[in-house]
C-alpha cells in the first residue's frame, strides 16, 4: 500500500469494505478475504493475487487425482471441435473412439475420413467400438430419446463413412458385446494416447446435451485408467463389424 500511496481506509474505498475490514487483512495472514475483494484490492495495488495471499492461490492448485482433470463442459456440445482437433491431431500411437454412435465425429471434425487414413499411415493404432444398431439397446436408446435421427440410424452413417477408407492398417472397428451394449450406450470414452475426452449420458438427452470431462493420465490409479480399462474390457467382448455398412 505504501508503494502506490495507499492508507487502509482508501484501499477499503476502493475495493468496497470497511476500513476494519482491511486492518484485518493485514493483522491476520490466514484471513482470505473473498475472491471478488481479492481481484479489487490486487487491480487498486498493481500487484498479483500470490503477492497477497499465496495461500488463496496455492488452495486452487491441483493435487493427487483431481490434476487428471484437464477441463470439464456441463455439455459435449461445449467442448469446442478445435480441442477434440488437435487431441487426434497430436495422437502418435492410439486413437480410441468408443461413443456408442460416434456420428458427431463426422460432422465436427474437416475430412476426418482423410485425417484417419493419414494418422494409420503414420502408425497410429484407430480403433471405433460402436453399438450395433440392430440390437435391442440401440432400439430401446431410440425410444428413450425420441428424436428423427435415430440411433441406428447414426450408427450407419459412422460405417458408412468407414467404409469409404477401404482397408487401412491400423484400422480396427468392433460391435460392443450384447451384454455390454447398455454399460456402452450409457458412458462414451475417447481416447488420443494419454488424454480423454468422457461423457456420461444423462437420462434422456442425446450425447451433445450430456457433460464432458477432459482428462489427461497421470498415473495407473487415475479416472483416466479406470476409463481406458472399462472401454480395454468391452473391446475384448466385442464382436467385428461387417466388412460393408448395414442397409
Amino acid at each position: 500500500m505504501a508503494d502506490v500511496g495507499l492508507s487502509p481506509r482508501q484501499l477499503a474505498v476502493r475495493v468496497g469494505v470497511s476500513g476494519k475490514t482491511v486492518e484485518r487483512w493485514i493483522s491476520d495472514p490466514e484471513l482470505i478475504p473473498h475472491p471478488r475483494n481479492r481481484q479489487d484490492a490486487c487491480v487498486a495495488l498493481g500487484v498479483d493475487e500470490e503477492m497477497l495471499w499465496p495461500k488463496a492461490v496455492k488452495d486452487r492448485i491441483k493435487t493427487g487425482t483431481d490434476r487428471e482433470i484437464v477441463h470439464s463442459y456441463p455439455y459435449r456440445s461445449a467442448c469446442p471441435s478445435t480441442v477434440w482437433g488437435e487431441l487426434i491431431e497430436n495422437a502418435a500411437e492410439e486413437l480410441f473412439f468408443a461413443g456408442f454412435t460416434n456420428y458427431f465425429l463426422w460432422l465436427d471434425q474437416p475430412d476426418f475420413v482423410g485425417t484417419l487414413r493419414r494418422k494409420a499411415e503414420q502408425g497410429c493404432r484407430i480403433r471405433f467400438l460402436l453399438g450395433d444398431p440392430e440390437g435391442e439397446v440401440a432400439r430401446q436408446r431410440e425410444q428413450i430419446e425420441d428424436v428423427a435421427l435415430t440411433v441406428s440410424t447414426r450408427i450407419r452413417i459412422t460405417l458408412e463413412h468407414l467404409g469409404k477408407l477401404g482397408p487401412v492398417e491400423g484400422l480396427e472397428t468392433r460391435f460392443s458385446a450384447p451384454s455390454d451394449a447398455i454399460n456402452h450406450v450409457s458412458l462414451s470414452v475417447f481416447r488420443f494416447d494419454d488424454q480423454a475426452l468422457v461423457t456420461p449420458h444423462l437420462a434422456r438427452l442425446v450425447g451433445h446435451d450430456s457433460p464432458l470431462l477432459h482428462l489427461h493420465n497421470q498415473g495407473r490409479t487415475g479416472m483416466f485408467s479406470r476409463f481406458a480399462e472399462h472401454t480395454e474390457e468391452l473391446w475384448s467382448r466385442g464382436t467385428p463389424t461387417p466388412c460393408r455398412p448395414l442397409a
